[in-house]
């Protein structure tokens, strides 16, 4: 595989990473037949494997950290922070006690003295930014993390976290991990633009828009795809409707949707890599069969007109990070009193 430097870390990285969400009890909980996957992953050429506490509740990590025996100075090893591990409001988030203890504990579980990129999951908006680069940067001064990044960050949080770091003399993200498809370009708005502004690398996931570009997801048929039956985003007609003409496109180039979706995702100039997450190997074969297309600037013009750059089709799915006022209707309204124009003393 060719190598991408990822932003501007100096690193090498391939512009395939392997994603080890699937691996475990939430997904393959074979942890043999998820070590071969792995395994044959790197045996390809990937370089790059990316994972998380959260996934399994740790038992990704385990798996990824056996799967690495004998073979950990040649991976850049990537994982994340930040969503909840447990009941206890203090073990999640961005603060510095949470991370100095989370970090402990994804080093033990990936067997390795040292994590090459820690991501902060997802904004925390209950901790400043500078308490959570001050803390990850201590990490990089002990040696326990080379590199730190985000994930999910809107790009306003991007570049307050940019100028924090440079103000405060801090350790900066080197990186931004948004999820990113067909079906959701938004990023191209304003993340990617940002991120290399910066000369941040970015990781995205979600290539395959969570299996709605895999083929197996078409409009009034029955899918045989789990998770379809609890992500509203499976039966958005707007999203079914686009799904309908990129499969049409895909048959008039002669490429399987998958391949098609994962080189669209590796096209963008600000994109480093594009996460391929296989729960099985058939999943695996399939995608490494996909790395050496090339979409010619007619199938991207085609891709542009089914959606249009910048844009997401449909409503966010529930994994998509909204920020606190998006959520929260107190945060986007005046109190009662306060809401008229005139005076009414």
């Amino acid at each position: 595989m060719r190598y991408r430097t990822l932003g501007r870390t100096g690193i090498k990285v391939t512009p395939f990473a392997l994603g080890a969400m699937m691996f475990g009890a939430g997904g393959n909980p074979d942890h043999d037949d998820s070590i071969r996957i792995i395994r044959k992953a790197l045996d390809a050429g990937i370089n790059f494997v990316d994972t998380a506490d959260v996934y399994s509740q740790g038992e990704s990590e385990e798996i990824v950290g056996k799967a690495l025996k004998g073979r950990r100075g040649d991976v850049v090893l990537a994982t994340k922070a930040g969503l909840p591990m447990g009941d206890d409001p203090n073990q999640r988030g961005a603060s510095r006690r949470w991370l100095m203890t989370e970090v402990e504990n994804s080093l033990r579980r990936l067997q390795t003295d040292y994590i090459d990129l820690y991501q902060v999951h997802r904004p925390d908006p209950g901790t400043g930014i500078e308490e959570t680069l001050s803390a990850l940067s201590d990490l990089v001064h002990a040696g326990k993390v080379r590199e730190i990044g985000s994930s999910a960050m809107p790009a306003s949080d991007i570049v307050a976290a940019q100028w924090a770091a440079e103000r405060r003399g801090l350790e900066r993200f080197r990186t931004e991990q948004p999820s990113y498809s067909i079906l959701s370009r938004g990023i191209e708005r304003e993340v990617l633009p940002v991120a290399q502004r910066y000369g941040m690398g970015v990781l995205v996931w979600s290539p395959l828009a969570k299996g709605m570009l895999t083929g197996r997801i078409r409009k009034g048929q029955q899918t045989d795809l789990r998770r379809a039956a609890r992500l509203t985003s499976f039966t958005d007609e707007s999203r079914l409707d686009a799904v309908e003409q990129i499969v049409s496109l895909a048959e008039k180039a002669g490429l399987p949707m998958t391949h098609l979706a994962m080189a669209f995702a590796i096209a963008h100039p600000g994109v480093t890599s594009a996460l391929i997450g296989p729960r099985t190997m058939e999943q695996l074969d399939d995608l490494l069969a996909g790395i050496d297309v090339t979409l010619t600037d007619d199938i991207l013009d085609a891709i542009d007109e089914i959606v249009p750059p910048g844009t997401d089709v449909g409503a966010p799915d529930q994994s998509a990070y909204l920020p606190p006022a998006l959520r929260r209707p107190d945060l986007r309204r005046r109190p009662a009193a306060d809401r008229a124009a005139a005076d009414r003393d």
